[in-house]
Parts: structure tokens; sequence; C-alpha cells
């Protein structure tokens, strides 16, 4: 597992909690939603990731790459590109900014919260960035990873 931390640029608020990055985490694809359901990560979507920077500010985020790959920049547009692909898991802070740069043609991924919390999507917009400010530190923090079950940014 890799961590990333971003800083607040003033645009994006990221957050304090490091990017959790596992390459090759999910052999099987097909067990993602499963493993992420029994780590308490529900409510979750399969789809692509936007092309453009956003964050949520009321919920952590899990992303699992079900098929494809992808090339993906996190804490905003200065922040690092990941190249990711099937069975890939990144774990999102509430407020960390993440967009897609490019992608393969059957690319898509699993998203899912923290005890199936309701998420928002904010992007570059200052009224945006200041609830944001109020919303983050207010997020709980899980209590299982949702890969290894174990506790998280402990």
């Amino acid at each position: 597992m890799q961590k990333f931390h971003f800083q607040d640029d003033g645009t994006y608020p990221n957050n304090k909690l490091p990017v959790l990055y596992y390459r090759n985490a999910i052999n099987h694809t097909d067990t993602m939603r499963e493993l992420f359901n029994s780590n308490q990560w529900r409510n979750s979507w399969v789809n692509g990731i936007f092309p453009y920077h956003h964050y949520h500010s009321t919920a952590h985020e899990v992303l699992g790459v079900l098929s494809g790959h992808a090339t993906v920049q996190l804490g905003g547009p200065d922040g690092e590109q990941l190249n990711i692909s099937r069975g890939d898991v990144i774990v999102l802070p509430a407020g960390t900014a993440h967009k897609r740069i490019q992608e393969s043609i059957d690319f898509q991924v699993l998203g899912a919260y923290p005890d199936g919390m309701s998420f928002d999507t904010k992007t570059d917009k200052p009224d945006e960035y200041d609830q944001a400010l109020q919303q983050i530190p207010n997020v709980p923090i899980p209590k299982q990873d949702p890969v290894t079950g174990n506790s998280i940014w402990s």
C-alpha cells in the first residue's frame, strides 16, 4: 500500500488524512462489491471517473478498478498522477480532489462509501470550497479499511 498526502491549495481542500493506494489489491474483481460491503463500505455504483477535478466533502470514497486502466490525477492540478488498472483500489479521504486524465475503452470502477454514507460532488467553485471546509472535519473516520477490514488511518 502506498500513501499520498495532499495539501489544501485554496481551491481543493484535500485532507490531512492520506490517500491509500492498493496496487493489485483484488484478483477477482467480481467479488469487489462483496469485499467492500463486508467492510462496511456501501452505497456503491459502477461507472467511470469524471474527467475534471472534483471532490466529496460529506463522505470518504473508495474506488476499485473493475476493468481496464486509466491515468488519474489526485490532489488537484499540481497533484500526483497514477496509472491504475484492474484490481487496484484507491481510498480517498473527504476533500481529496481527483479526476480521470485518460482511460481505456473498457475502464470501469466500483465506488462506495463508509456505512453507505451519502456523498456530494464539488468542483472548483469558491462557494463550494468554503462550505467544504466546514463539512470535511465532521466526516467520521470509517471503522474499517475497505480492502483489509483493519482499522483505517490509525
